[in-house]
Formats: structure tokens, sequence, C-alpha cells
């Protein structure tokens, strides 16, 4: 049986996903809302490729662009959960990128 993939709201458990426990108080983070990579990585929305979405909050504070904060991402352990599990056909953040802006 395959193990389900998780989106990165339910990987960190921020709650900022439409529904969740701070979307309320914090808002509806970016990667839950963005729907052009809805479906990238089997994900929900961008839940699967956050690392190229501004405005993410992580580690307890909002995140800038993706050239500002893509170094934490490339550590962060969802991030290489996530590039692990879709090896070898990881989509590449140039590709992701594109797709936000077509």
């Amino acid at each position: 049986m395959q193990k389900k993939k998780l989106n990165c709201w339910e990987h960190h458990n921020c709650g900022r996903e439409s529904g969740g426990m701070h979307a309320h108080d914090l808002g509806i983070c970016p990667a839950a809302a963005e729907k052009k990579l809805d479906g990238v990585h089997d994900g929900t929305n961008a839940g699967r490729s956050c690392w190229v979405m501004a405005g993410t909050f992580c580690k307890g504070e909002v995140q800038g662009s993706f050239a500002q904060k893509y170094k934490t991402c490339e550590i962060c352990d969802f991030y290489k959960t996530v590039k692990q599990e879709e090896f070898p056909r990881f989509t590449l953040s140039a590709v992701l990128m594109r797709k936000l802006s077509g």
C-alpha cells in the first residue's frame, strides 16, 4: 500500500490551510491557495511545491520571495522528503516558477 503524500501544511501542522486552526488569525498560506501548482508532486494547490511560493509561514515567521528563502527550503525536512518521494520525477524549481508566471 502506498503511503499518503502529505502537503506542507499537513507535514508541518501549521493550520494555515483553508479551514485550518490558524487560517483566521494568520491567514491562509499562499501554498494552500495557489491553484496553478495543483497536482504537482500529487499535492493540493502548491502543497508539495511550497518552496517556490513567497509568503509561506516557516519556523514561526512569514518568508519572503523564492530567492530570499530557497537556501532555507533546501535544508527543510519537508522539501527533502518531497524530493526523495518524487525521484526521479521531481519537478525543478525553475519549471514550477514558469507555471506560476504563466
